[in-house]
């Protein structure tokens, strides 16, 4: 996810609750039975009905779960026993990544720390979600969210814990699985935050949802988990929280964004089409490659010189892909883009400027009409954007707890989420806040010119679990009872 600004480090020693493993409380019979195995190959996902699977939201979830089947290797490594510390939780994740909709293993450690913790758990929502419940008298519904889900990147970190997982997506080879992204700090956090909240029942009530969400990275498992009835099978929330891990501030510390939390984001695929031939002969071809460079820079001016500088956007190709060998031209060639903004009429203003450039320089190139570039989006979603009286009364209630100085103002994000569509959906207040998450030490060199720190889906981002984990359930908690405070 991208990275912000501070306005100060702050101090991050951390003490109190989160600083060691919560210990479980004692569990409450549970209406589910725990699974005996874990899934290694994909039919229809558990918990879709073949009514549900007639929208188009849920076709497109189903072919993205058809065939995608995660590649651990026989046997599986067995799950932690639930209960114990919580930076041994956070390692033994972080060295099992797994990729959207094939989070089986991290599910099943999520499900048996929360029916341990004493919650109705329910598995297989919306592919691989884990729903856990606890009801504690009359009040308020509060859900809570955490991600699961790997990113295909080869990790870099040198860490004793480092994931060599290999995974793959429906139609591709495997290639490495990391947590780049801090996914496994979410579950760790998560799995503190359930534990403190059940160990605490005489400070709250209400109704605490507690969910483990397939596929942020995708932006489709809030979607999936949606359609396969999260607010109508389980108490609709009147309150959503979550929290992401931030490089862009020290472990110890965290973030509130007051309102603008994280932007849209469209994801664009486009099929640049040529003449092919000898590359010895090039005028007797219309070379895509040529006409790929051009569009890839012509682009960069709907930033510099048709958006508005106050409203933020990116467009990033992060993928360009054509030719086999040094002396073909090729036929064609492939580009993957993300296009990101705060406001959908400027986002729908981004792609058809895309769509513009390309076909112009394809002209200009003199590639037939038949020919012209093919361009195929994602449809345009909604901005992460906290509630603003929300988000004040958590800002409050974390400046209570850590002090003004470890609870830093960060810009907005031009990363994206799904998040914001459970409480959009509910029509229930929401927020998401940053956790910081870079080691005291490399923020201080970094602050003094030294390396750069790595951001999140970097190969090398490594966050400080102790620190983190511990500032993160403490956060989540206070907020959560602040939420469910006794009356």
């Amino acid at each position: 996810m991208a990275r912000g600004s501070s306005n100060g480090t702050g101090n991050t020693s951390c003490a109190g609750a989160g600083a060691a493993a919560i210990s479980a409380a004692k569990p409450a019979k549970s209406q589910q039975t725990p699974r005996q195995a874990l899934a290694v190959a994909w039919t229809v996902p558990a918990g879709l009905s073949l009514v549900a699977m007639t929208s188009p939201r849920a076709l497109v979830l189903a072919a993205l779960l058809v065939g995608a089947a995660p590649t651990f290797a026989a046997p599986q490594t067995p799950l932690p026993r639930p209960g114990g510390d919580l930076v041994t939780l956070y390692k033994d994740l972080h060295s099992h990544p797994e990729l959207a909709f094939q989070e089986t293993r991290s599910a099943a450690i999520l499900a048996a720390e929360a029916r341990a913790a004493g919650f109705t758990v329910t598995e297989g929502v919306g592919g691989t979600g884990v729903v856990a419940v606890m009801v504690n008298g009359p009040g308020p519904v509060l859900l809570i969210r955490a991600d699961m889900d790997g990113l295909p990147v080869k990790e870099a970190t040198g860490l004793p814990y480092a994931s060599t997982a290999l995974g793959h997506y429906k139609d591709g080879a495997d290639q490495p699985v990391m947590h780049a992204c801090g996914h496994d700090i979410h579950m760790s956090v998560w799995t503190g935050v359930a534990r403190a909240m059940a160990a605490s029942r005489d400070q709250w009530s209400g109704t605490l949802v507690m969910i483990g969400q397939p596929a942020e990275e995708g932006l489709g498992g809030a979607r999936a988990m949606l359609d396969d009835g999260l607010l109508t099978r389980f108490p609709k929330p009147d309150f959503a929280l979550a929290l992401h891990d931030s490089s862009s501030i020290p472990a110890g510390t965290v973030s509130v964004p007051p309102t603008r939390a994280l932007s849209i984001s469209s994801s664009m695929d486009m099929t640049v089409k040529g003449i092919g031939g000898h590359g010895a002969y090039p005028a007797s071809t219309k070379d895509p490659v040529a006409l790929a460079a051009r569009i890839v820079t012509g682009i960069q001016t709907l930033i510099s010189r048709e958006n508005d500088p106050f409203k933020p956007a990116v467009i990033t190709v992060g993928s360009i892909h054509g030719g086999t060998r040094y002396n073909i031209i090729p036929d064609e060639v492939a580009l993957q883009l993300t296009i990101r903004s705060y406001d959908a009429a400027q986002q729908q203003r981004l792609l058809d400027g895309i769509a513009r450039v390309a076909k112009g320089e394809a002209m200009a190139a003199g590639i037939p009409e038949a020919l012209a570039p093919v361009i195929r989006t994602t449809p345009i979603g909604q901005p992460t954007l906290n509630d603003p009286a929300f988000a004040a009364r958590v800002q409050s209630i974390l400046e209570s707890k850590f002090g003004k100085a470890r609870v830093i103002d960060l810009d907005p994000s031009m990363a994206s989420e799904d998040f914001q569509y459970f409480g959009l959906e509910a029509g229930a207040p929401s927020v998401i806040f940053w956790l910081g998450g870079v080691p005291q030490a490399q923020w201080d060199a970094a602050q003094k010119g030294g390396p750069a720190i790595p951001s999140l889906h970097n190969s090398g981002w490594a966050p400080d679990p102790g620190p983190t984990i511990a500032t993160g359930v403490e956060a989540m908690a206070a907020a959560a009872k602040m939420v469910l405070a006794k009356p």
